[in-house]
């Protein structure tokens, strides 16, 4: 395994992934998502094993979300990315283990494309910038497209960077901490992303600078997470109390609780 192994499936993770939010079907949407979580996990073995061989890995990507237009043309390209990805394939465990479940994702892939009734519009792309069939005025959108776009990257950033650190701590405490804000991330990224989708305004996060997760003071770390964690929690607020819809407004103060944990999972590691 080699850092560019890595990239190619940190790319294919992150199209699986926008590949879920940008589609209609929910079964599809829910299925492909659970094929992300695989990716993200094979990401995590690889990098161990690179780690185990004296190597290292960075979070470099050469990736672009095209504005596709149907269901068909995503799930066509995501089946070419996966086919491509398979001639990186060693007689190696952990290499053998990646082309199986990538192999069951192609089969799933073709599967679909057989069947001409799960082909749909794509719409995730159409800059329409409403919500569902909700009348929320030019400066609520406007709100609420600010805070997507910013918390998508924070959600996708945490997910990268508390993975970089988990790989490399051999404390149990750290690991765990880390193996929580990363599940609780996923969760935020995905709930982002299908808003986005349903907006219309769907877009890959930007690329994360390698002194974002080169950490070189453990402490001051944790310290600016937690500050980045209370800017995200008075954003929430903000959103929750600038948008007049009352689902969208407990979904914000659920959010907003929810990284009021962080915070306390956080300095348990300051303690430590």
């Amino acid at each position: 395994m080699n850092s560019s192994i890595y990239q190619a499936k940190h790319e294919l993770y992150l199209s699986i992934t926008f590949a879920s939010f940008a589609i209609k079907d929910e079964s599809i949407k829910s299925r492909l998502y659970e094929f992300s979580l695989i990716a993200f996990r094979h990401m995590k073995w690889i990098g161990e094993a690179i780690l185990a061989d004296g190597g290292n890995y960075n979070y470099n990507r050469d990736i672009t979300l095209y504005k596709r237009e149907s269901t068909f043309e995503i799930l066509q390209a995501l089946a070419d990315e996966v086919q491509e990805f398979q001639k990186r394939t060693t007689d190696s465990i952990l290499s053998q283990r990646i082309k199986t479940d990538d192999e069951y994702l192609l089969t799933y892939l073709t599967s679909l494309l057989s069947e001409k009734k799960n082909d749909q519009k794509i719409t995730a792309f159409n800059i329409q910038r409403r919500w569902l069939d909700k009348d929320l005025d030019q400066a609520q959108i406007d709100a609420l497209t600010l805070f997507l776009f910013e918390e998508s990257y924070k959600e996708y950033e945490l997910i990268l960077v508390y993975a970089y650190m988990q790989t490399r701590t051999k404390n149990a405490l750290e690991y765990n901490v880390f193996e929580d804000l990363i599940a609780e991330s996923h969760f935020h990224l995905k709930s982002f992303g299908n808003m986005m989708s349903i907006m219309g305004i769907l877009a890959l996060p930007r690329e994360l600078h390698e002194m974002t997760y080169l950490v070189k003071d453990f402490e001051k770390f944790i310290i600016d997470g937690i500050a980045e964690e209370e800017a995200a929690k008075v954003m929430c607020k903000e959103l929750s109390d600038s948008i007049k819809d009352e689902e969208l407004s407990k979904f914000f103060d659920f959010i907003n609780y929810q990284e009021s944990y962080h915070i306390e999972l956080m300095k348990k590691l300051l303690k430590e």
